[in-house]
């Protein structure tokens, strides 16, 4: 079968390839099965299909009612479908389709025998996970360490968070007497759900705002990533959230007289760059990622505007790019290029986040200001504070680049409950002397 296979793929006529590739498949009782996809670009990709047992549910008909048949031996019984359920793995793998030198005919060669390889550890895997089957191997996989070999080849602009939830499981376990004994290794099939459920009332019990669902969210990936490539046979994670109300603010928010003392403040050996960026950040509303990356090109200096991409909505959101006007105090704090400094060289050029937080909360303590304050604070200071002053809605989630009004909404109700703890921080009425 292993070389019909082989000859079906070097065939020059993609027809003829499908048609016997279709019949070997039919008489294989593999599974997974090895198959095979033609690529726009002349290559074919490999991947797996497991075949994962079928699914019956009755017939109703519109009154929700089970049908019946109506004739022959099933006279009387009701009536199933049937569905079959089946999951592909792609293996990364390609042949060539048309092979005419030796080097493709070897590549192809390869490519395969890897293929049926690692279709023999998946069929064996699979045997695995039925209940009674006992040809189970050791599973030397170190999750820890599969979650760093994650991290390390990981590329999207979320990486730090990745690495939080990482750093945030390693101090679950270490602080955790149930789990201690897993702080320097644990497998993969020892991650249950019990543990996930721990886990959730530790970050929530730990992180501050949206913190837990967020450093979760990322937690999660890994485990289905794990999943989908066979490293897991379950997921541990499923069916365990963490709920959180998206429209309340969690986040502390600085006054306009706590922004005021901050200014105010100096100290030795204060970072002038990180200084001047939370300050643009509590007036324009910019996250930290977008106000590091800004550039004097993304300042119109004869229409007073500051224009530019926000970094978590570039290339897929309609509304990534924000117009921001700027009035004489911030053109003054972003100032011209001086020196050798062109209009591609950075507005506030900043170390590393982690070095700017650190600097940001020594500012903030020394100001006097006893809140947890971090950079996505000033971003949020800014929306209540202008909402505060009368400022539309529909403006201010132009401003802060929102698709829509659901995320902005979450700040009018901050201003809602800083309304109800002034009233409630006046002295109780006796209304015994009235």
């Amino acid at each position: 079968m292993e070389n019909k296979l082989y000859l079906c793929i070097i065939k020059r006529n993609q027809r003829n390839i499908v048609s016997i590739m279709a019949k070997l498949e039919n008489k294989s009782k593999d599974n997974p099965k090895l198959e095979q996809r033609f690529l726009a670009d002349g290559q074919i990709s490999l991947y797996l299909e497991y075949y994962l047992g079928r699914k019956s549910e009755p017939v109703l008909d519109e009154f929700g009612e089970p049908v019946l048949y109506e004739s022959g031996k099933m006279a009387g019984t009701p009536k199933f479908k049937i569905k079959h359920v089946r999951r592909k793995e792609n293996l990364n793998l390609y042949l060539v389709a048309n092979p005419r030198t030796p080097i493709d005919r070897n590549q192809n060669k390869q490519a395969l025998q890897l293929a049926k390889k690692i279709r023999q550890e998946r069929e064996q895997e699979l045997l695995e996970g039925k209940e009674g089957y006992r040809l189970k191997k050791d599973r030397q996989v170190d999750f820890l360490d599969y979650f760093q070999a994650y991290i390390d080849k990981y590329t999207k602009k979320d990486v730090r968070m990745v690495q939080i939830a990482q750093q945030r499981f390693k101090d679950f376990l270490n602080e955790t007497p149930e789990y201690r004994k897993f702080a320097k290794s644990i497998k993969p099939e020892q991650l249950d759900r019990d543990m996930m459920m721990a886990f959730t009332e530790y970050l929530q019990g730990r992180s501050v705002g949206e913190g837990a669902k967020s450093i979760y969210q990322r937690f999660k990936k890994v485990i289905k990533y794990a999943v989908e490539h066979d490293v897991m046979l379950k997921n541990p994670c499923t069916g365990v959230v963490i709920k959180v109300d998206d429209q309340i603010l969690r986040k502390d928010v600085l006054s306009l007289d706590e922004e005021q003392a901050l200014i105010n403040t100096h100290y030795d050996g204060e970072n002038p760059n990180i200084r001047r960026a939370f300050i643009m950040c509590l007036y324009c509303g910019l996250r930290f990622c977008d106000v590091k990356s800004l550039t004097f090109s993304n300042v119109d200096y004869s229409n007073r505007l500051l224009k530019f991409e926000q970094n978590k909505t570039r290339g897929h959101s309609a509304n990534s790019g924000v117009v921001i006007p700027l009035n004489d105090g911030l053109l003054r704090l972003i100032g011209e290029p001086t020196g050798d400094q062109t209009k591609d060289s950075p507005i506030f050029p900043l170390p590393s986040y982690e070095m700017c937080l650190k600097a940001l909360k020594r500012w903030v303590k020394r100001a006097g200001i006893e809140k947890h304050i971090s950079w996505h604070c000033a971003r949020h200071s800014f929306a209540v504070n202008i909402l505060n002053n009368g400022a539309n809605i529909k403006t201010v989630a132009s401003l802060l680049g929102h698709s829509g009004l659901k995320h902005t909404e979450k700040y009018t109700r901050a201003i809602d409950k800083l309304k109800e703890d002034a009233i409630n921080s006046l002295p109780q009425i006796d209304i015994t002397t009235i």
